[in-house]
């Protein structure tokens, strides 16, 4: 059964403390979907000031809509296109402070003001990307965008199905 725990004030612990919960959560399941669904759930819990927590996984050539706690979303969303398009293009996280000034930018919530978004690349292959969105306006900053991608990569062995 999981129990949430009081995370520490502490980035560096609190992300190790998020990391041991998602490889508890996930060490014993092999379905993809369970495991991304409970990670969702998961960041959903933990993190603050959000109101969207989700994956898109990347197939034949888009990133198509993957489990999620939030508002229904866009389904399908463009290679290079959004933040959560570029975050796949380039492979590099995005950290975005005021959506709205994002080239591009998709609305799938009017609600959300910002947003990170973090690539999973698991052997050299995309294979999705995390998506958080905020309804405050800079909500996110570099280091937690640093945070996000370290427990992406370390969830990434667990979720390739």
């Amino acid at each position: 059964m999981f129990e949430p725990v009081t995370y520490s004030k502490n980035m560096e612990k609190k992300y190790e403390q998020l990391c041991q919960q998602a490889e508890a959560l996930l060490a014993d399941e092999k379905d993809q979907v369970a495991n991304l669904a409970n990670i969702a759930a998961l960041l959903n819990q933990f993190l603050d000031r959000t109101n969207w927590v989700g994956f898109y996984l990347y197939k034949e050539g888009e990133l198509v809509l993957g489990p999620f706690q939030g508002l229904p979303a866009c389904i399908r969303i463009p290679i290079g296109q959004g933040v959560c398009g570029t975050a796949a293009e380039t492979r590099e996280t995005q950290v975005v402070e005021n959506v709205h000034e994002f080239p591009g930018h998709i609305a799938c919530d009017a609600a959300s003001q910002s947003e990170v978004v973090v690539p999973i690349v698991i052997d050299g292959e995309l294979f999705g990307v995390l998506d958080i969105d905020s309804p405050d306006i800079g909500r996110f900053t570099e280091e937690e965008g640093k945070w996000l991608k370290a427990f992406v990569e370390r969830i990434a062995p667990y979720i390739r199905g």
